[in-house]
């Protein structure tokens, strides 16, 4: 054989072998229907963490990706299509609505847990009660000392999530402005935001002069958190599954994740193990309220 028809040969013979490899590669390499990329809400950062960790460890084939930054964070991603799945503490805007249709993004809401939103103080600070007109007071600025609801002459520190965060626009829309779409109050220009839930709860550990809020699952057995009536002369409540699921906590919320249209393949699979029982007891396990 002649030495240029030979290097040509051989040549071929080399692109057939690298084409059967990359298929073979392929077809043995999980592919994009075995990843599903989690982002959204803090809130629910640890809980999804735990899913994936369980889900994983059961479907060797499945990749998991979850990262927080806010609820916010995460349904900008679904608008974006660069998530599968976007957490939420929060229901979804009718504005974030509008904007996913003129996207050709369909979001369908998923709830897959629940959770009451504790307020959390120093344990130093002697006040164990108060209403939710008191405590909008405080974060609206109305009131500024803690011996007005009863405790010592001090100044009230006031800590809240980041305007990103669902749980900053829950606590917002159920607690200041008391459950009124009318209504506008705001929180008072002194109030510290913080980042994250390890935040508030690192400054109410050292600031006996603090107040702040946070999920449940997330308060330590170190602070002291408030019990709370709905209004003047009705129960005060400690937040808890139980008093979550009896209704009688009054700052409790579900809990979502949002698809872009209805879930199908390895997401809807992923979902659907979600609201089982025992994905359900994973939720119960860190401090949240099951669905089911």
């Amino acid at each position: 054989m002649k030495r240029p028809l030979l290097i040509g040969l051989l040549a071929v013979l080399a692109i057939i072998s690298i084409s059967c490899s990359s298929t073979a590669s392929a077809q043995t390499s999980p592919d994009s229907a075995s990843y599903i990329e989690n982002k959204g809400s803090d809130t629910i950062v640890n809980l999804a963490l735990a899913w994936a960790e369980k889900y994983q460890s059961d479907h060797a084939n499945v990749r998991i990706s979850v990262t927080g930054g806010g609820s916010g964070t995460g349904i900008a991603a679904l608008l974006n299509g660069t998530v599968d799945i976007a957490n939420a503490s929060r229901q979804i805007k009718g504005e974030e609505v509008e904007e996913a249709k003129s996207k050709g993004i369909n979001p369908v809401e998923h709830i897959i847990a629940r959770d009451a939103i504790a307020v959390i103080v120093n344990p130093e600070n002697p006040v164990s009660q108060l209403t939710l007109k008191q405590i909008s007071d405080i974060y609206s600025g109305k009131i500024t000392n803690w011996s007005e609801v009863g405790g010592e002459d001090r100044p009230v520190v006031k800590l809240s999530r980041e305007t990103n965060s669902g749980t900053h626009v829950y606590f917002l829309e159920t607690v200041l402005r008391l459950g009124s779409k009318e209504d506008k109050t705001l929180f008072s220009m002194d109030t510290l935001l913080l980042p994250s839930s390890e935040g508030i709860i690192a400054e109410v550990r050292q600031n006996p002069n603090a107040i702040g809020y946070d999920g449940l699952g997330y308060v330590p057995k170190d602070l002291k958190m408030i019990a709370i009536a709905e209004k003047d002369g009705g129960a005060y409540v400690l937040p808890s599954i139980e008093t979550v699921n009896d209704l009688t906590y009054p700052i409790a919320r579900d809990l979502y994740m949002y698809t872009n249209g209805e879930p199908a393949g390895i997401v809807k699979e992923y979902l659907d193990w979600i609201l089982s029982p025992e994905a359900q007891e994973i939720v119960a396990e860190l401090g949240f309220v099951p669905i089911k």
